[in-house]
């Protein structure tokens, strides 16, 4: 997705910047908020909460984007549709009035574009990670996590594709909605055994990225 006209936008208006620190929250599922932020520096995570209290991943982000949905546009007020946790030191997020966003938006046809590809960028992404962990079970869905983890973070070096982001094991499992980290742990084991993986450093190292995608259902 072509973040160009987002940013031309961006650098258009003054918009106020909001800092927060590592494990501190931008939004919280289901609490009212009248703006719409957008990502300027920083890694965040995006996550909801089942009814029995269970956290459940859905990605991170890392990149210029709008990480809270735009919703009814005529709205001052809606619900947060996840919480968006800080993942890195700290992160920076560009603060509008979410009505003020629309109106910008519908007086602007390259940010409509941009606005109708961002949705059907995140649509397209929430499908095909649905189908990965309906399909793969948990090898499978532990395997695809750790791609998706190695596509956004991944660093190549002499000992293999390096995770360049430290995550947890409890982590992994709330992405694939296994429900202890003790069984990612045997997961993880497995594919050490297997010599499809090493962690150095409390980061994951991925040593042989074919067999890891032998276990992926594309």
């Amino acid at each position: 997705m072509d973040s160009r006209v987002l940013k031309e936008y961006l650098e258009k208006n003054q918009f106020p910047i909001v800092r927060k620190r590592y494990h501190k929250y931008l939004t919280f599922e289901g609490v009212e908020d009248c703006y719409t932020y957008i990502l300027k520096e920083g890694t965040v995570k995006a996550s909801v909460i089942s009814n029995d209290g269970r956290e459940f991943n859905l990605r991170y982000i890392k990149d210029l984007e709008i990480v809270s949905l735009l919703k009814d546009e005529y709205s001052q007020f809606i619900d947060s549709p996840y919480n968006i946790r800080i993942e890195s030191e700290y992160a920076e997020f560009y603060r509008i009035n979410r009505v003020k966003f629309w109106e910008h938006i519908n007086e602007d046809p390259k940010m409509q574009h941009y606005v109708k590809e961002y949705y059907r960028y995140r649509l397209l992404y929430s499908m095909k990670k649905m189908q990965q962990m309906l399909l793969n079970g948990k090898l499978g869905a532990v395997c695809t996590q750790l791609y998706e983890l190695y596509d956004l973070f991944g660093v190549r070096t002499e000992e293999g594709m390096m995770i360049d982001f430290v995550i947890t094991n409890e982590e992994i499992a709330k992405f694939c909605g296994i429900s202890t980290a003790s069984s990612v742990s045997r997961i993880l084991k497995q594919l050490k055994e297997n010599g499809i993986i090493t962690v150095k450093d409390h980061r994951i190292i991925i040593t042989n990225m074919d067999l890891l995608e032998d276990n992926i259902i594309f």
